[in-house]
């Protein structure tokens, strides 16, 4: 007697579902770890800007020369991840006398803020706005009680 063959054979389809499943479970973990990247390198940028920003603004001579460093300080920090200084928000403020932000014994703190556009995100609702993360960082240090000024 022979038997007939039964037409619901799963011959080969372990690869096939193998590699679709795979694929499912990929391609959001990829995703995950690109804007996590993105994310992380905004956040290092920001942080490194302010932080130089404000150091080189202590040790200028002038107020005028300090906020062309820390302007040239935070362009540099945001270009080396990748970002543009012309969308960041950068402020200064100094204490106790904010009209004289280089005076010996005070503080100065500058904060840096930029969006990091998410990777392959596009615009939400038709507004032609991409979908970003904020992110700032904020950085004080103190003039040097030596600081003799101009």
């Amino acid at each position: 007697m022979r038997r007939l063959k039964n037409s619901s054979d799963d011959d080969g389809s372990a690869s096939l579902e193998f590699i679709m499943t795979g694929m499912i479970l990929l391609l959001p973990i990829v995703y995950l770890v690109l804007t996590m990247a993105a994310i992380q390198a905004g956040a290092l940028a920001v942080e490194g800007a302010a932080r130089q920003a404000v150091r080189v603004f202590v040790q200028a001579g002038t107020e005028d020369e300090a906020e062309a460093r820390a302007a040239r300080a935070v362009e540099f920090g945001l270009a080396d991840y990748g970002l543009d200084a012309a969308d960041a928000t950068v402020s200064i403020t100094c204490s106790p006398r904010p009209s004289e932000c280089l005076s010996r014994l005070g503080t100065v703190t500058v904060r840096v803020g930029v969006s990091v556009r998410l990777p392959l995100a596009p615009p939400v609702l038709t507004l032609d706005v991409p979908v970003s993360v904020p992110l700032q960082a904020v950085a004080t240090e103190r003039v040097s009680r030596f600081w003799s000024g101009p």
